[in-house]
């Protein structure tokens, strides 16, 4: 298995990581974006895509509940 590469300076000063993605909505694409406590946007990226069945239906949950913040739906790290 393949080490993860440490944070660079720059995440390091960033701190946690986000990652972006988008759902369909109909005909459109609704912006979601997930908030880590992964130094590195790799590690944070893999755990999205690790539990993306978890998130994806977090992110349909808030969009039917009407909860968008600034055009995005937020999620959290579970």
């Amino acid at each position: 298995m393949r080490k993860l590469p440490k944070p660079t300076e720059q995440e390091i000063n960033e701190g946690p990581q986000a990652v972006s993605f988008q759902i369909a909505n109909g005909n459109a694409r609704q912006d979601c974006i997930l908030q880590t406590r992964f130094p590195t946007k790799m590690q944070a990226h893999k755990y999205l895509l690790a539990n993306w069945p978890t998130f994806e239906k977090m992110a349909r949950d808030a969009l039917a509940a009407g909860t968008i913040e600034g055009g995005r739906i937020k999620l959290a790290m579970i």
